[in-house]
């Protein structure tokens, strides 16, 4: 299959996958919200902190270097396998004897017996973490969505009937743990991968040196994001954090879905032609235009339909979350262009400039917070929102230089797209504007016509200003309906 066919064929099965599954997940999510209280989220929030930073030391970065050696074979993927058992028992029982002093920290004495479950799936995800990895370097992501469907659906359905009798904060554990479960089973029932009798410490050593910078920029980046969590947590009441969880986590929906499918996808094509950098150029290129064609009216058309959303999906108690969704909706068209030119890094073996880059980051991302924290709980919206744009610079820059793609080339490139969303979303506020004069629309019919007003405006600009990134749309449109057809 060539690199064309592999990516196209890719591309489809991760996006199935990915909004497929992720849609069920935002149902549940929507269906939670309404049973449960903004402080029931708060407490989850409270300790995904230590549930990244496990998540992230339990693999130690070795399943990208799986991904990524051209070489690994039964020996490598066995080795890593056990390893990743190990390290999720050790770490599920370091966390499970400081609990109480999370609790405490929180002033929260529920949170112990909650860490003590919910790190449970640290056991549960280290049992896949080797096929997941086999089947990302096979780009296989049919199997993944065929194995992920059920998992969501019975998390989902356990986590709606706990939370419907009454079970509070315990519902969105139980939801966690029931996906993981099922997940893993799914993985041992339908994936031909099976651990051999191997341990070999010097390919351990091999993974563990490219994997480990992986790690601990993880690390760094997880403590940074969930340091807003913390300080939230620990200075207001649990329903602002709340607030402001289910603000980050429902304006990251669209755009984190759409670049964690097609990174998936990114990662092993760009790790197959990582030494013919003008190849890597051509490719990068046009995926960071189309996701950024796709990511600025999705994010731009969200905070126009902000408050209408909210009270109608999540209702009334959900409100007071919406200014933070809309200054945060902007900082989200950054997040793809980050994620992106991080990939650049990784398949160039640059996992050294992969973590100075990302302590460097972090650095100047708190300081920057408190700076601002004195300007009180919007204060930290803005500072979480601002921080995004200054990681994506960074990330921009030096991985610009690798593939002779500089920062000015690349926001040359994408600024043109920008400018007609925000010239499509100024369209569609003047239009709200002159009907709200004489036409009192409900929240739905605002909905629709707000949706289709910028749809027109954002499409007609992008033709009438010949916009290379519509043309690169209309391009992998087309190949992926083809390949489509012809599995049909």
């Amino acid at each position: 299959m060539s690199l064309k066919d592999k990516t196209i064929n890719g591309v489809f099965w991760a996006l199935s996958q990915q909004f497929s599954i992720q849609l069920i997940n935002f149902i549940v999510q929507i269906v939670l919200a309404r049973l449960l209280l903004p402080e029931h989220f708060g407490l989850i929030a409270m300790i995904q902190i230590f549930i990244t930073m496990g998540q992230a030391l339990m693999d130690s970065g070795m399943s990208s270097s799986l991904i990524r050696n051209k070489q690994a074979d039964q020996e490598d993927y066995s080795t890593v396998f056990y390893m990743n058992i190990l390290t999720s028992i050790v770490i599920y029982f370091v966390l499970f004897f400081v609990s109480p002093s999370i609790a405490t920290f929180f002033d929260q004495p529920e949170l112990t017996i909650i860490v003590r479950v919910m790190t449970l799936t640290f056991i549960i995800q280290a049992f896949v973490g080797v096929q997941s990895a086999v089947l990302t370097r096979e780009v296989n992501f049919k199997l993944q969505a065929i194995m992920q469907l059920p998992s969501s659906i019975l998390g989902g359905i356990v986590g709606i009937v706990t939370a419907y009798l009454g079970y509070g904060v315990w519902s969105l554990v139980f939801f966690r743990l029931t996906t993981s479960f099922v997940f893993m089973i799914q993985h041992w029932y339908r994936t031909n991968w099976r651990p051999g009798l191997y341990f070999n410490t010097k390919k351990l050593k091999e993974h563990f040196n490219f994997g480990f910078k992986l790690t601990l920029s993880s690390l760094i980046a997880s403590i940074y994001s969930n340091s807003y969590a913390i300080i939230i947590g620990k200075l207001f009441p649990a329903n602002l954090l709340g607030f402001y969880n289910q603000a980050d986590t429902l304006r990251m929906f669209p755009v984190r879905n759409l670049t964690s499918a097609l990174q998936r996808v990114t990662f092993p094509i760009f790790s197959s032609i990582q030494d013919d950098n003008q190849r890597l150029k051509s490719t990068f290129k046009k995926i960071t235009s189309v996701v950024f064609f796709l990511v600025v009216p999705i994010m731009l058309l969200l905070i126009i339909l902000a408050t209408p959303l909210f009270r109608q999906i999540l209702t009334d108690k959900w409100l007071p979350a919406v200014p933070y969704f809309q200054i945060l909706c902007f900082s989200a068209i950054a997040y793809p262009l980050s994620v992106y030119n991080l990939n650049i890094l990784l398949v160039k073996g640059k996992s050294n400039l992969h973590l100075k880059l990302e302590i460097v980051k972090k650095i100047f991302a708190v300081i920057f917070l408190l700076l601002i924290i004195p300007f009180g709980f919007l204060g930290a919206v803005y500072a979480r929102a601002i921080g995004m744009f200054v990681q994506a610079f960074f990330n921009i820059h030096y991985s610009g230089k690798i593939i002779d793609y500089s920062f000015k080339e690349q926001m040359m490139d994408l600024l043109p797209t920008l400018c007609i969303g925000i010239l499509a979303m100024v369209g569609t506020y003047l239009i709200n504007y002159s009907l709200a004069g004489f036409l009192d629309l409900g929240d739905w019919l605002f909905i629709i016509f707000s949706s289709m007003f910028y749809v027109v405006f954002y499409v007609g600009f992008s033709y009438l200003f010949k916009l290379q990134s519509l043309k690169d749309m209309q391009l992998l449109i087309k190949d992926i309906l083809q390949k489509s057809r012809f599995r049909g």
